[in-house]
């Protein structure tokens, strides 16, 4: 990945927070050679480069890296046209690796699409196309909008269709005129036009329907990336280019194709029937492939194209493209829902099932957030725009989606590596089988090579290997995603069926995340009012995000109690928060906080065991190094979780608690839910040490959690899950999301997983099967062996002649079955529940 010469960039830099560190970067980057000039700019986060050579975008990122620093990147989906088996994935994935500026680059055949992850200021777009020109295929930058995306699939299983019809009626009629079994075809055949009408009715077939195979098959193969359009070109010229030679010597001189010895069949429908059959499974192809991406296309078709807008007190109609923040948007009975907002009045019920995936509506009020293509039932209402277009919720999930649909599985690789040697290796095996029954066939030699020579470029196309992994892929997360569970990569979906071990978080996780205080406990030999403790809890919990947190500001606002504004804030992960009020130090958290802060509690120790037993969390308050008294907080299980928790078990984990709240409270939710093993009072650092601990042991490790906290232990787990209520921290750190925010998804995502590793390895068994039992057929095998034990049974005549060469027909027609039955597999994921 190279960088023109004599160039200024301008990267962006991430991890810079200070003027020191502009100078580390602006060294590091001094230090490449073929950098004269270089510099850092913090307000912008992004360096200025002058290079006078050629220098790897890889070295750049090292370099930067080394320093403690990053280069940053950016995602894009490109559509890629041209690509017909797995072997163009690997050819478009080589030749995008090779542009400068891009880091990673992944390619779904199943989707027609690329995920590319690149340096801004890098990476010339031109470039990348001229790169993807140059190995055979056409790479489309442009951001197509989603509906035009899933409605360019639709017009490409048209333009099949319309095609397909016209080749199904030339062969039809080829097949007719040509079949001996017709009694009137050894009439036909004494009509001197006769070979010249075939030959007519075969040419618009070969190119006009088949010219899809020389676009994409011959150009590829002048750029030394041959695929399967490849084959199917050079096995169906092979057939049409030899059939015309004998029609043009039979005009020319009937008296030499006599002499020659050539036998005067065509092969003109074997070729059309060819075209026809992979024709036919192509489309079948398209329809399945159009299907297994029903789930992302069913949300876009639930976004409305317009809205009800009201200004000055009057309602308009517009498009949602010209939808603004801050619009206020009237929603009526039945109407769909055009972005994100908050109800300003009025109320009613929502469907959220296309986000969630509960199907149960939810009751909506003034104050409450609504979201882009949730449906309303029967109440009227008006919202506040908060987020439009590409922004909204539900964009940013088809996004996820989409990207993670478009990554590529650790299985996939290794099936894309054999696809890449595969094609050149068929070509070769081809030639070799030409030649040998050339010199080794029985009578006439040239038609059974080329018979042979059609028959094994026909059947090896490996289409079927190509869309084995990424068709269950699409389907899996499509349908995870029908569910409120977001996968974010098709990595993540592979690990997920490996995993052993489930660590959970317990407040927001297991437990509802909506504590209630339900104590107030002073500490004794002190005449502290409880209102008073409450204070200056909530005082100095202002600014945290914590659940805990949010129930003490609660709790003071129930009470009329007036928050006073602390003069500084400081939080404390896993332990509490510290706070300057009035002069004072206020600290509020758990005994460990007091612990590093040297306030006596030994006092309060009874009062903490004693909330703890009940399942409640005890938080300490201290003023001025002097423990006020103790705060209880309850936060009851979710009503799923036992369940949940269960189920899970019975899929043979092993299940444990770690969380940073007391061992009494830990235990008891643990014993509600029927957890046996419990990791409590632990900092973010001792949740990724245990995970650590546990993945040296062997064990594949899932984490799931919520919170802040969390998000080190999420990132560090093999599988990351992340509540979709939580911190958008530990959800950037997870590799799935549960937008239901219940246990009991992640029980349907470890079950969705295996399904999907089941139908992946059955397609590449089938595939694989495919081609190790049928090339070898094409290629002549069973020549010798009838020709040793005796003649061909007459019902195999179809299949394999009189002699025991593979029809070329039936070869072009297992190779159709074999693609149409992996995508149709792969759609028996749509019945998981």
């Amino acid at each position: 990945m190279e960088n023109q010469s004599n160039k200024q960039v301008s990267i962006p830099i991430n991890g810079m927070t200070c003027a020191a560190c502009v100078s580390h970067v602006e060294a590091a980057l001094s230090s490449i050679d073929g950098i004269v000039e270089s510099s850092v700019n913090l307000a912008t986060n992004r360096a200025l480069i002058r290079m006078d050579t050629d220098i790897s975008t890889s070295l750049i990122q090292e370099t930067v890296s080394n320093a403690g620093y990053q280069v940053g990147t950016e995602n894009r989906m490109i559509r890629i046209e041209g690509m017909t088996c797995s072997a163009c994935v690997s050819h478009v994935e080589a030749a995008l690796n090779t542009v400068s500026g891009i880091t990673h680059s992944s390619v779904n055949l199943a989707t027609g699409n690329a995920s590319v992850e690149f340096v801004p200021g890098l990476l010339n777009i031109d470039d990348l196309q001229n790169s993807v020109a140059q190995s055979g295929y056409k790479a489309n930058t442009t951001n197509l909008d989603l509906r035009e995306n899933y409605t360019d699939r639709t017009d490409h299983t048209k333009h099949l269709q319309s095609r397909l019809i016209f080749s199904i009626i030339g062969s039809f009629l080829i097949f007719t005129v040509s079949f001996e079994l017709f009694p009137w075809v050894t009439y036909l055949k004494t009509i001197p036009a006769y070979k010249l009408s075939i030959w007519a009715i075969a040419t618009p077939i070969q190119f006009w329907t088949g010219w899809m195979f020389y676009s994409s098959g011959i150009k590829a193969l002048k750029h030394g990336s041959p695929n399967m359009h490849t084959l199917v070109a050079l096995g169906t010229s092979v057939a049409y280019g030899y059939s015309s030679f004998i029609v043009a010597l039979s005009f020319v001189s009937p008296q030499l194709l006599l002499l020659s010895g050539l036998n005067d069949d065509l092969f003109f429908g074997t070729a059309a029937i060819i075209i026809t059959l992979v024709i036919f499974g192509r489309y079948l192809e398209s329809r399945s492939l159009n299907r297994t991406s029903e789930a992302i296309s069913q949300l876009i078709r639930m976004q409305p194209t317009t809205a009800n807008i009201e200004t000055d007190g009057q309602e308009t109609r517009v498009s949602i493209d010209l939808l603004k923040i801050d619009d206020l948007i009237i929603i009526k009975p039945g109407d769909g829902i055009p972005a994100d907002g908050e109800i300003v009045e009025g109320h009613s019920s929502v469907d959220e099932s296309m986000i969630s995936g509960e199907s149960l509506p939810v009751d909506k009020s003034k104050g409450d957030p609504v979201y882009a293509a949730s449906l309303n039932h029967n109440g009227y209402f008006k919202f506040r725009a908060t987020e439009v277009g590409s922004n909204t919720v539900l964009s940013n999930i088809i996004r996820l989606v989409e990207e993670a649909q478009a990554s590529k599985a650790p299985i996939q690789r290794i099936a894309d590596k054999v696809a890449a040697y595969f094609v050149p290796a068929v070509g070769i095996v081809a030639l070799i089988a030409f030649l040998s029954w050339m010199v080794l066939g029985p009578d006439p030699q040239i038609t059974v090579a080329t018979l042979v020579l059609v028959s094994v470029l026909i059947i090896a196309c490996p289409c079927a290997l190509g869309l084995a992994t990424p068709t269950a892929i699409i389907v899996g997360i499509g349908k995870a995603a029908q569910n409120g569970i977001l996968i974010h990569s098709a990595e993540a979906l592979e690990t997920l069926h490996k995993i052993d071990y489930l660590v959970l978080d317990k407040t927001g996780t297991i437990t509802e995340g909506k504590p209630s205080l339900t104590d107030i406990i002073p500490a004794p030999d002190h005449d502290y009012d409880s209102n008073y403790i409450l204070s200056m809890a909530a005082s100095a919990e202002k600014y945290s995000e914590h659940p805990l947190a949010q129930s003490v500001l609660q709790a003071a606002a129930n009470r009329g109690i007036i928050i006073d504004q602390a003069d500084s804030f400081e939080s404390f992960q896993g332990l509490g928060v510290k706070a300057y009020i009035d002069a004072k130090t206020i600290c509020v958290g758990n005994a460990a906080m007091m612990a590093s802060e040297n306030i006596n509690i030994k006092h309060m120790h009874t009062n903490e065991q004693n909330l703890g037993s009940s399942g409640k969390t005890p938080i300490y308050v201290s003023e001025n190094a002097t423990c006020l008294g103790l705060i209880g907080i309850a936060d009851t299980a979710r009503p799923s979780s036992s369940h949940a928790v269960a189920a899970l078990a019975n899929m043979g984990l092993e299940i444990e608690i770690a969380t940073g709240d007391t061992s009494e409270t830990a235990q008891c939710i643990a014993n509600e839910v029927g957890i046996p093993a419990v990791r409590s009072g632990l900092l973010p650092s001792d949740k990724v040490q245990a995970i650590k601990d546990l993945q040296s042991q062997g064990r594949i490790v899932a984490m799931v959690g919520d919170g802040v906290n969390d998000a080190a232990a999420l990132a560090q787990a093999d599988v990351g899950i992340a509540m979709g209520s939580g911190s958008d921290i530990s959800v950037a750190a997870s590799d799935i999301t549960l937008i239901r925010n219940d246990l009991t998804s992640v029980g349907k995502s470890l079950e969705l997983s295996h399904s999907t590793i089941r139908i992946i390895k059955q397609n590449l068994f089938w595939a694989f099967f495919y081609n190790i039992l049928l090339i070898p057929v094409a290629a002549g095998l069973l020549y010798p062996i009838f020709n040793l034990y005796g003649s061909v049974p007459t019902y195999m005549y179809f299949l394999i002649g009189d002699s025991g060469f593979l029809n070329p027909i039936v070869a072009a027609c297992a190779m159709a079955i074999s693609s149409v039955t992996v995508v149709t597999n792969s759609l028996r994921l749509r019945a998981t529940r």
